[in-house]
Order: C-alpha cells, then structure tokens, then sequence
C-alpha cells in the first residue's frame, strides 16, 4: 500500500500534520446498511441449566472467599479492605455477601456516547455492538506482505473501520503503531482515532497516565465539560485479569481512572483450558467467573453505579504445542455459558469473533462462524474483534475485516424478527393467488416492494452461476474482500469534525508529547 501524504513522522517520532489522501476512482462501492444495532430479537441458547449455572456462581464464590485474588495496587487492596474484604498482603478474599450486593449496584444498560450522537450505541439488554479487531501487533497488507504494526496500517484500519457500518465502536488500536514511541503512542493513536473516525472510543489501561490522557481527549472530541462527561460514559476500557487470580497494578489503575469518571469497564478474564485455567471447561469457567466478579467488584466500590461489563474469553490450548485454539466447539460452549452468567448478574455480556487461522482460508472462515455463533447465541451485547482478527489475534487483515462485515451483516439479519403479521400473511396469500400455478414472483409488485430491504444483500458472496464465475476469472472470496477493501478505502473521506475541537485535540497532543506523555509508565 502506499503511504498517505503527509504521514511522515515529524521530529521525534510524532506524526506530522496530515494532507487528504489522493483519491482515485472507485469502481464498484456497494450500498451498504445505515449504522444500526442488532437486536438479539431470538432468544439466547442456554447450554446448561439453572441449576449448574448457580452451582458454577457457587464454586466461584467459594474460590474468593478461600483461595482469593491478587490484587498487585495498595488502593485497590485499600479500598476493597474498607469495603469488606479480607486483606492479608497481596491476597484479597471476599465475602460472598460483600460480592453479591457490590454486583447488583452495577447498570444491566448503559448507553455509550460516540464523538456525535448519532454514534451513540446502547450496551445491554437485547442490543448487540460490534467492534472492529483490536491490539494485534501484525498485520497482512492488501498486498499480502505481513508487516510489523505501523501508524501507515493503523490508519488505514481506522478509515476501512469507519467505511464498514456494521462495526459500531473502535476495539483499540486495530494494529499497534509500534513505529511510535510508547511514551506517547497513546496520545497520537487517539489524535487520529477521533479525526479519522467518529465511532466510540477506547483507552489501554496500562498506567494511571494513558487512562487520564484518554478520558481528556475523549472528553474534547464530544465538546463536552467534565460534568457532561462524568454523567455519559464516553470511553471504555477492558481489564484482563492475569490469569490464574491475580490483577496487575496497571491494570488496575485503570479500574481505578475510569470507574471513578464513571467511564466503562470490560472486565475480561483470559482464561485458556489447561494452561491459565483448569483443562475442564466447568473449571475454567469458576475461574473466569471468580476473577470477573473480584473485578466487578472493584468498579463499584470506586464508584457504585459505574457501568461495567461481563466480559468473557475462555477458551481451550493444543495440548501438543501448547498454542491458543480459537473459533472451536468448547470456545463455542463457553461463550453460551458466559452469557448465562452475565445474564445471572444482570450484567452486560462481552463476548468475540475469534480465528486461529493464518490465512484468509476456510479454516478462518469456519472458526469465526463458531466464534460469533456462540457470541451470538450466548446473548452478548458487545463482540469484540468483530471484524478482521487473525492468527490468534497476531495479526489484523484488511481482507478478513471485509468478509467479517459481511458476517456480522448476516447477524443481524439473522436476529431480525420474521413478519408474520395478519397483514403480510395477507400480502403473501394474494401474491400466491396472482401467480397461480407454475408462475413466477420475479415481477410480482409484493417482490418488487419488498426484494432490497427482506433479504440480506451480500458485500461478499458470489451468487452467479460456474460459467459466469469462470468467465469473470474465478475469484475467490479472498479476492473480492481485497477488491472491496480496496474500493472502499479509495472511497474513504473523513467525518465531519469541528476546526475548534480539532485543534484543541492537536494542542493537546503537542502538549502532552512536549510534557513527556506517559513518560513510561
């Protein structure tokens, strides 16, 4: 891919001012839908019953009042100690009472406020988010070359990001810029992250200085105060528990930034099968399930009513290499069972569209099925990696982050609810009635009302016939994922974003880069 004018970073490792992309034609950009949420109008699968989910919440219980968790920050271990818990150095076991009234002080819905309004998204209840692929530190190139993450990649991600409308908030760094200076790659990823898109926000709780630096920046995009803010939460976060039990000081430093201005927290226990967790799933699940509350927790003693979300990955290892699985049966299951749980607690649930797969092939397209099979069936509100996770989350692709849209597309056509009201049933019967024997629907006025908006209309699939696959060249999903994602960065313009706020952003920036940023921490 060729560079964008004006990308070239400036003194310093800070990226200079950029000049609009050159555009280029664009030779076939489909429709898409207009940004809306899925709304989970079928019923969750449970995959086990009542009883088990109570005797799972149970043994998690027993986990935190007995074994406990590490928390590796003194005022996180001082504020759980005021609240109740017991304290005996870095270990923290908790009451069940303690845990039981602090989780129902958490909100069951929330809604979570983009840069504009009409990037607003509703997490909870029966609403479903997608966020695009998040955190990798490689990516394949539209070319096909697997590169080292850079700010180049990092913002085309943003713009392809931006053109896919069934992604509804930003997951982190698509691919980590890693071309920056970690001190302030913060401040330049979300200098870009809100001119470059206007989809809701995230911030890496790795140092008390990247939360601060991130709620302020949010907090000048939308143009609001600091009442405003603290009163709609703006920016999220997500909280990985070091598995097995044990919660790190950077980690909880964010707990700590963010629940306190009411922002939100993810907290995701990382619980693999027979590595960080037991080998059964039962197990890792009580796992997962005690050092998600121990988090939960943590939020509302900072600030009681703070929004908080379930966040669930577990999954299973190659017992022969020792490797991640993703996209299997058992991360399948465990997602249905995670959602039982969040759904238990009145909480919403975060699940992922998760691959394994090194290549765009059909072992990535099986594995993401399972994946967003059991987000979707688990009943989670928010999917993370929505779009464009490979290789374990080692690396992010374009092409992948097309043909996941279209997945996520199909989603929520598939969560739609079927009209068979009196009156469409009564459409039906008539047009039945003027076909008659034989005929046909094609040009049938109840067709030619309803044929762009009843089905899905693919951004992916080829429908046509052998002999006109063969003449347009055979091409393979892989390739026309490419084609789009191509035309579609082409077609890339920027969102509306007003001169003041923009450069109140760039002061910022250039400030917190003069001050040192995060200054390591």
């Amino acid at each position: 891919m060729s560079q964008a004018v004006g990308d070239d970073p400036g003194p310093g490792g800070r990226p200079g001012r950029r000049s609009r992309r050159p555009r280029r034609s664009v030779s076939a950009v489909p429709a898409q839908p207009l940004p809306s949420q899925a709304r989970h109008r079928i019923g969750p699968v449970d995959a086990i019953d009542a009883e088990r989910i109570e005797a799972i919440h149970l043994a998690s219980l027993d986990v935190l009042a007995r074994t406990g968790i590490e928390f590796l920050h003194p005022e996180a271990r001082r504020l759980l100690g005021d609240a109740g818990a017991e304290v005996d150095e870095l270990r923290v076991r908790f009451d069940p009472d303690l845990v039981t009234e602090a989780v129902a002080l958490a909100p069951s819905r929330f809604t979570w406020h983009g840069r504009v309004p009409q990037r607003n998204v509703e997490i909870g209840g029966d609403f479903v988010a997608n966020s695009c692929v998040g955190s990798t530190p490689m990516y394949v190139t539209l070319d096909g070359e697997r590169r080292s993450g850079d700010t180049e990649g990092y913002r085309d991600f943003l713009r392809l990001t931006q053109m896919l409308t069934s992604i509804h908030v930003l997951g982190g760094y698509p691919v980590e810029p890693i071309d920056l200076d970690p001190a302030v790659r913060h401040l330049h990823c979300a200098y870009d992250a809100h001119t470059l898109t206007d989809l809701p926000y995230n911030v890496y709780s790795l140092g008390r200085q990247r939360n601060v630096d991130g709620i302020e920046m949010v907090r000048i995009a939308r143009g609001v105060d600091d009442a405003t803010l603290d009163r709609e939460p703006s920016l999220w976060t997500v909280i990985n528990a070091n598995s097995p039990l044990r919660f790190d000081g950077p980690m909880l430093a964010g707990i700590l930034e963010m629940s306190a201005r009411n922002q939100i927290v993810c907290i995701t226990p990382f619980t693999l099968a027979g590595a960080m967790a037991p080998i059964t799933l039962a197990g890792a699940l009580v796992q997962q399930n005690a050092e998600a509350l121990a988090g939960i927790v943590l939020t509302q003693v900072v600030r009681p009513g703070s929004p908080v979300i379930y966040g669930g990955f577990t999954s299973n290892v190659d017992m022969r290499s020792g490797s991640p699985a993703f996209g299997t049966p058992e991360y399948a299951k465990a997602a249905l069972i995670g959602g039982q749980l969040a759904r238990r607690y009145g909480l919403p649930y975060r699940s992922s569209n998760v691959s394994a797969a090194n290549a765009v092939d059909a072992q990535a397209g099986y594995e993401s099925m399972w994946a967003l099979w059991g987000a979707v069936m688990g009943g989670a509100n928010l999917i993370m990696h929505g779009a464009g996770w490979m290789e374990g989350g080692l690396h992010a692709s374009y092409d992948k982050m097309v043909i996941d849209a279209d997945l996520l597309h199909m989603v929520t056509n598939f969560l739609d609810p079927v009209d068979a009201s009196d009156a469409e049933l009564a459409d039906a019967v008539a047009a039945i009635d003027e076909v008659g024997p034989g005929g046909h629907f094609f040009a049938t006025e109840h067709t030619q009302a309803r044929y762009t908006t009843e089905f899905h209309q693919p951004l992916i699939s080829d429908w046509r016939n052998w002999e006109s696959w063969t003449e347009a060249g055979r091409p393979e999903a892989k390739v026309r994922a490419n084609r789009l994602a191509r035309d579609l960065l082409a077609a890339y313009s920027p969102p509306p974003i007003d001169d003041a706020i923009e450069a109140e952003l760039r002061d910022y920036v250039d400030r917190r880069v003069a001050e040192g940023g995060a200054g390591g921490a």
